[in-house]
């Protein structure tokens, strides 16, 4: 069994700036730079044929390449926040790119993703962090933007756990044209 997702690599000038935001937050795990990235399907355990099959329909994705742009910083939970993250500003061609995954992946069989998409970059998993210093970094870092930058691919994504966190593989670069 493999556990996979489909997302977009986060470029090396972004993810720095990312890296920048991190601290003030107790008890947050930060995520380390080379796994930031922006999943547009979390797929889940499957076997190594279903793996192929999945490869072989991602490969016959069409889609341009576009532009994106990171802005704003959030917090997902609430009263009980669990997670830091960097958003995405409003994107056609994001949600397009994304609607096409979905819809290749539910032909396939896989069951449609319940949570509506909300394209982001997790920051940090947060465990007993205090509301409000969680607050204070969401208020602070409210004008974070990063530059524009190329979306030429989307990745084809394993995802190990292990005692340090999850590690991330790219299984497949699969070009936007």
């Amino acid at each position: 069994m493999i556990r996979l997702f489909v997302a977009l690599e986060i470029p090396k000038e972004i993810r720095d700036r990312l890296y920048l935001l991190q601290g003030g937050v107790p008890g947050a795990r930060w995520s380390a730079p080379q796994q930031y990235h922006l999943t547009l399907r979390f797929i889940g355990e499957v076997d190594e044929a279903s793996a192929s099959d999945i490869d072989d329909v991602l490969s016959t994705l069409r889609a341009a390449p576009f532009t994106l742009e990171l802005g704003r910083v959030g917090e997902f939970g609430g009263k009980l926040p669990r997670a830091l993250w960097a958003g995405v500003r409003n994107s056609a061609e994001l949600s397009h790119l994304q609607k096409k995954i979905e819809t290749a992946m539910q032909r396939l069989g896989l069951p449609a993703e319940e949570r509506k998409f909300t394209p982001h970059v997790t920051l940090a998993r947060l465990r007993n962090s205090p509301p409000e210093k969680v607050m204070e970094f969401v208020a602070h870092n409210a004008l974070f933007a990063s530059d524009a930058f190329e979306v030429k691919s989307f990745a084809l994504f394993s995802n190990h756990l292990s005692g340090a966190g999850a590690v991330y593989n790219v299984e497949r670069v699969y070009s936007l044209q």
